[in-house]
């Protein structure tokens, strides 16, 4: 089963409020101490990874769209799951790799992506990362994704800001003529899809360089630090979402949906969702870009 379909059954939300704005000293408490075992679970996974990288990969195809999986993916998965599931036995667990691994209390359920970037590795590239997210009744209240290659982890709990290797994390914002972005599409999105195209054009024509890094949650703390100036995401994987997110929010990014509504978070809305995330003084030059995007054919170009 793939993870936006695990992640669509049974969630019982309803709205999109977050529920940290409701969260009192004890759930601040209890986050913190989900914070620390999901920091020590993706920082031991990313040693793992680290340790391993340059040796022999196991690599399989595990979709007809080019998705792989390695042995790295499996024992990075592993080492989280049994972390988690030590802590919190009774909290649902949706990993990558594994689906869905059910509990009693299915009101907390933990995301589990153990190396995103896995077609870097699988080529040599450094570009990697680990992500874990925490959601209450369908909403992201935690997330936290590890550099192996940095050493540095990045860290947020709803409504208390992001933490990383320096702090608080609380970007600037400069005026950017040739903004640096981010792209992602999701797996499902195929070749010869028009839109995608023809959004692609727009957005290199009109920036000094569109990152296509393979590691979205590396794009989210990417714009959380600053480093880039926005991140667009067309039909983006579900999994990509609520750790980065998260962290990019609670550093002061907006991330709006391409009509220019506020993101909805929920984890059960499943893949088949596009965003625009930057400082909130870039968000309507993003958005101009994509509206600019619309209805423009993309023709002579290999499919």
């Amino acid at each position: 089963m793939r993870v936006h379909e695990t992640l669509t059954r049974g969630s019982r939300r309803t709205g999109a409020v977050a529920p940290s704005d409701q969260d009192g000293p004890e759930d601040l408490a209890e986050l913190e101490r989900a914070r620390s075992v999901a920091v020590e679970a993706v920082e031991e996974a990313g040693q793992l990874l680290l340790a391993r990288v340059t040796g022999s990969l196991g690599v399989r195809t595990k979709s007809a769209t080019g998705d792989i999986v390695t042995d790295l993916d499996l024992a990075a998965e592993r080492i989280i799951v049994d972390r988690i599931r030590a802590a919190f036995p009774r909290h649902r667990i949706v990993a990558e790799e594994s689906g869905l691994l059910d509990a009693a209390d299915d009101s907390w359920v933990w995301l589990v992506d153990p190396l995103d970037g896995t077609n870097n590795v699988a080529i040599g590239l450094s570009n990697y990362v680990v992500g874990v997210a925490l959601c209450r009744d369908g909403l992201p209240v935690l997330g936290v994704v590890h550099d192996p290659v940095r050493g540095e982890s990045w860290s947020a709990i709803g409504g208390h800001g992001t933490r990383g290797p320096g702090g608080t994390v609380r970007p600037g914002y400069r005026m950017a003529e040739h903004p640096v972005l981010a792209w992602a599409q999701g797996y499902e999105v195929g070749r010869d899809n028009e839109a995608a195209r023809a959004l692609r054009v727009v957005l290199e024509s009109s920036s000094r360089r569109v990152l296509q890094l393979w590691a979205p949650l590396l794009a989210w703390v990417m714009l959380a630090r600053g480093d880039i100036d926005g991140f667009v995401g067309y039909r983006a994987e579900a999994i990509d979402f609520p750790a980065g997110s998260l962290i990019a929010r609670e550093a002061g990014i907006s991330v709006c949906g391409f009509d220019g509504e506020p993101f909805d978070e929920r984890i059960d809305l499943g893949h088949d969702r596009s965003f625009v995330a930057g400082h909130p003084e870039a968000i309507p030059g993003l958005l101009e870009l994509v509206r600019s995007a619309e209805g423009i054919t993309i023709a002579g170009l290999p499919r």
